[in-house]
């Protein structure tokens, strides 16, 4: 059995993860800021751990990753938010987050990031917008100097659709869409493959079963 520290679990794609975990077998623990949002980690079969990662130190994030196996960061400030919670969120949320695993112990750490983070942005795009690429490309600039077993994973634009289980993956796709439960699939794909540390891809909607997707990249490195 495996112990998933899952930051964000309020988020749509960690409610995914936690459905699979869940069906796995795995053991998780949901980090949540409000009160309200323990109940979603609950129903799921998960425990629960009230902290905001946007004020609380690293020690006290460190102390809810005791005893996993690996931090999962898919916390992000949401629609609606501004410029300057792009940045204390998906930004400084993630760098945290680095942190408590190294003083945790906890080496594994698998961060959802999103597509095309790396291309460099128009002068004219729009201020959110840009924060918000700005903190993912510059989170997992950081990841991948932590010293951290990491993996980064890209998801294209989001969709509650049904997961179909396929998916196109590589360190550079096309430009598409993917479903929440895709995304959550392959992050447990991930968390079971140890060829998959230290790669970063991007992934889409696809024809190539998520299992088979992950195995064939970790064969082809």
């Amino acid at each position: 059995m495996t112990r998933v520290a899952i930051v964000g679990a309020h988020g749509k794609i960690a409610q995914q993860l936690m459905r699979v975990l869940y069906d796995r077998g795995d053991d998780f623990v949901g980090i949540v800021r409000g009160e309200d949002h323990g109940d979603d980690v609950y129903r799921l079969g998960g425990e629960g751990a009230l902290v905001d990662i946007e004020s609380a130190s690293p020690e006290q994030l460190a102390a809810t990753f005791a005893g996993c196996d690996v931090v999962v960061f898919s916390a992000g400030a949401g629609a609606g938010s501004g410029v300057e919670r792009k940045r204390t969120v998906d930004y400084g949320g993630s760098v945290k987050s680095m942190q408590a695993a190294v003083l945790a112990g906890v080496r594994r750490f698998i961060q959802v990031s999103a597509w095309g983070v790396d291309t460099p942005l128009p002068a004219d795009t729009e201020p959110v917008w840009a924060a918000y690429v700005e903190a993912k490309r510059d989170a997992d600039a950081v990841l991948r100097q932590s010293g951290l077993d990491w993996t980064i994973l890209r998801p294209g634009g989001l969709t509650f659709d049904e997961g179909t289980g396929r998916i196109t993956l590589g360190e550079s796709v096309p430009r598409g869409t993917i479903a929440r439960e895709d995304v959550a699939t392959l992050i447990a794909a991930c968390i079971d493959e140890p060829g998959t540390i230290g790669r970063v891809w991007e992934v889409v909607g696809g024809d190539t079963p998520v299992a088979e997707a992950v195995r064939s990249l970790v064969a082809s490195a």
